[in-house]
């Protein structure tokens, strides 16, 4: 095993941020860079959603508009659930700086934990948003407030192999 990579056995503990620190470095400023364009992506998506539920409720009488105040969240909850829970266990945004999840104990997010996770992130920010920086200022492995909840870890992808 060299120093650049880490091999994932489930014997050893690969995420032990003591022993493979490559798996932390800069996590935090990642994540945040992640989260922006995450955002963004979002935010494209919502107004093209926004496009067709329009026409839509123009085309139902207007029971389509009634999809309109919960239109972001539906269009947030299926992009995080698709991308961080699919094959790659990493939203495009977390792509974009090299980082995936993965759960406690090395497995991969599934659509519905990916789901759960951004719920979690959602109420964690609303109501304790000063707490959970500074949890993840305290946490070996960098983590959140949610992650800790939900037994994920957020890693850098390029040390691993």
């Amino acid at each position: 095993m060299s120093h650049d990579t880490i091999q994932v056995q489930r014997e050893e503990p690969w995420f032990d941020p003591y022993t493979h620190p490559r798996l932390y470095d800069g996590l935090r400023l990642k994540r945040l860079f992640a989260f922006f364009i995450d955002a963004i992506a979002i935010l494209i998506l919502t107004a093209l959603a926004s496009v067709v539920v329009f026409i839509l409720g123009i085309f139902t009488l207007g029971l389509g508009f009634l999809l309109l105040p919960i239109l972001w969240q539906a269009v947030a909850l299926t992009y995080t659930a698709f991308t961080l829970g699919g094959k790659d266990a990493a939203t495009p945004g977390m792509k974009a700086m090299g980082l995936e999840m993965r759960l406690s104990h090395g497995g991969r997010p599934y659509p519905l934990l990916a789901a759960v996770h951004a719920l979690f992130f959602w109420v964690s920010v609303t109501v304790l948003t000063p707490l959970i920086v500074l949890v993840s200022l305290v946490s070996s492995k960098k983590r959140l407030l949610h992650d800790m909840v939900l037994g994920t870890i957020v890693i850098n992808r390029d040390a691993i192999s």
